[in-house]
């Protein structure tokens, strides 16, 4: 890699996979495995450990009154009941991302949209994790057809429409906190 050639031009995320010596899974989870690979970096032997994660979707549904529709959900890792948005991860056989998203909407927040629009792929934890978050914009909203069972930490969601600007002054004042939400809802802002 010609690391000056970094020094100029547009920011650009670069691909420049290390040649991979040895993998091993040292943890088969249920949703996400943990993998330890040795690369050659640099010239040299290096040693990672890092989730390996099937990759999710954020939906950032907006109203005609330039409302999102956040919803309140307990996560036990953060011990929290954070706002954030409808998601989901990538774990069905074949399914694409905008497809995931649909399902998702419909699933935890019993709603369809007529219009589309990918906002941004982004890593949220690059230094340990492959994941990929994918957030759309949903608009033209109307009522799935039907209404779907909820078990678990999503039988209590809490659904709520908010004006943009109240999350985005929520988000500034660090009262929220669900790096999807903040992400999905800058950018939607910035782009009004």
């Amino acid at each position: 890699m010609d690391l000056e050639a970094l020094d100029s031009g547009p920011l650009e995320d670069v691909v420049d996979p290390a040649p991979v010596l040895k993998r091993e899974t040292v943890f088969d989870g249920r949703v996400w495995d943990i993998v330890r690979e040795t690369v050659t970096f640099g010239g040299a032997p290096m040693t990672r450990e890092y989730m390996e994660h099937p990759g999710a979707v954020v939906v950032a549904a907006i109203d005609d009154g330039e409302r999102i529709l956040v919803i309140n959900q307990y996560r036990h890792p953060i011990g929290m009941r954070d706002w954030e948005l409808p998601a989901g991860l990538l774990d069905v056989p074949g399914e694409d991302k905008l497809a995931a998203a649909q399902r998702e909407l419909a699933e935890e927040v019993d709603l369809v949209a007529s219009e589309w629009r990918e906002l941004v792929a982004y890593h949220p934890s690059a230094g340990g994790s492959d994941e990929v978050i994918t957030i759309f914009e949903a608009r033209g909203l109307s009522a799935a057809p039907g209404i779907h069972d909820r078990t678990d930490e999503e039988a209590e969601i809490v659904v709520r429409w908010v004006p943009l600007d109240d999350v985005r002054d929520g988000i500034t004042a660090g009262r929220l906190h669900n790096g999807p939400l903040i992400t999905a809802a800058l950018l939607v802002h910035a782009r009004r």
